[in-house]
């Protein structure tokens, strides 16, 4: 019997430190994301915090945000109709992306708006 109870608590176990493995790398820090480019690559995840910065260019689709959590700030690329304003919390979803990579450095990273939040 002992044995059986000793098997559900480690496997319980495991499942929670599996899932707070995966709720991490789906809501990391933006430092993280910083220092820690290559383990985000290409995946979805969500970011939490205020709007430093937005602009726009006419005629082109593309619009640009910067997100600062506290920890760091990433910039958002959206091609929605309109970017949260200067101090706006949000909440976004985006895929981690960057331009380039430069002597094992991501440059140009940045999330590509999957979508936001826009807490009031």
């Amino acid at each position: 019997m002992r044995t059986h109870t000793a098997r559900v608590v480690l496997a319980m176990t495991l499942a929670a430190s599996l899932s707070a493995c995966a709720t991490a790398l789906r809501n990391p820090r933006i430092s993280e994301l910083q220092s820690n480019p290559g383990r985000y690559q290409d995946r979805s995840v969500n970011i939490d915090g205020v709007v430093t910065t937005s602009w726009s260019v006419p005629l082109v689709p593309f619009r640009f945000y910067k997100v600062d959590d506290g920890s760091g700030e990433v910039t958002v690329l959206s091609q929605g109709s309109r970017t949260p304003g200067r101090g706006a919390k949000v909440r976004v979803k985006g895929k981690v992306e960057d331009f380039a990579m430069l002597g094992g450095r991501s440059v140009g990273l940045h999330l590509r708006e999957q979508s936001i939040d826009v807490k009031r």
